[in-house]
């Protein structure tokens, strides 16, 4: 079954795209878990399947249109927030159904609810043209390259904000880092897991690893392993058992998560340190 199914071209190009976006999810999760950002990638998601929508009724491509666009509201949602009485979730709720409603609107006064937007609400990885697995696999290259190469910046504000900004840290440009390279990642995994499933990738890996794992690293670690592992299982579960992707991933993603605290409660509940 396995031989049958890396026989076809599109699922090959699927599943390494599905790799990367799963990889650079479970990285980002981690320091979006412990900043309470956890919503960022929910916000996000909304506001590039907004783009997306407009991108499509005025025949752009949608990943070129949505990049620029989300990685902006990126900035803009961090700079608001910080210079703001709206604070966190509110701020959040307040973008993400806004660019939620412009895109129903766009589609709804011109090409009306076809496949592709239905794709970008609930995903289909298969539907991957070749361009956008180009894309998708350089842009996520550039966001795993650029994740290690900072890592010991982003853990820092990750951890301990106020002695990161003590030991001269520019907090502001890290944070803005990281919400970069999140709205990135939130534009490759749209094809992948919908609007609606795509923040299930940040989040389920982080939480579970950190049922057992109480060292940073060792969270980053367990948290990547897990994440493409349970992509993997889901990617296989969809085909064998012809479901969409994105459910089967996230169907996979709680059942670890439901493992990994059987586990953890039978281990001390330690905090998260920095080691």
């Amino acid at each position: 079954m396995i031989i049958e199914m890396l026989s076809y071209h599109f699922i090959v190009r699927a599943l390494i795209v599905g790799l990367i976006i799963s990889l650079c999810s479970s990285l980002l999760g981690v320091p979006l878990v412990l900043k309470r950002y956890s919503m960022l990638g929910d916000g996000l998601s909304h506001v590039s399947f907004g783009a997306m929508a407009i991108a499509t009724a005025l025949n752009f491509s949608p990943l070129w249109f949505s990049l620029p666009i989300v990685t902006l509201s990126a900035v803009a949602l961090l700079w608001i927030s910080q210079n703001s009485k709206i604070k966190g979730d509110s701020l959040i709720a307040i973008i993400s159904t806004s660019a939620l409603a412009i895109g129903i609107i766009a589609v709804s006064i011109t090409t009306g609810m076809n496949k592709d937007i239905s794709n970008y609400l609930f995903g289909s990885i298969l539907s991957l043209s070749r361009e956008d697995a180009i894309l998708s696999a350089i842009v996520g290259v550039f966001v795993i390259i650029g994740y290690i190469l900072f890592y010991p910046r982003i853990f820092a504000v990750s951890f301990d904000e106020t002695f990161a900004k003590a030991t001269g840290a520019n907090v502001g440009l890290y944070n803005l880092l990281i919400a970069i390279l999140t709205a990135l990642t939130i534009v490759l995994g749209m094809r992948m897991m919908g609007a609606l499933l795509i923040s299930s990738l940040l989040i389920f890996p982080a939480i579970s690893a950190m049922r057992i794992f109480n060292k940073y690293i060792q969270v980053t670690m367990a948290a990547a392993l897990f994440s493409i592992i349970a992509f993997i299982i889901g990617f296989y579960t969809s085909y064998v058992s012809e479901i969409p992707t994105g459910p089967a991933v996230v169907v996979t993603d709680l059942a670890g998560l439901a493992i990994f605290s059987i586990i953890g409660k039978r281990k001390r509940h330690r905090p998260i340190i920095a080691k």
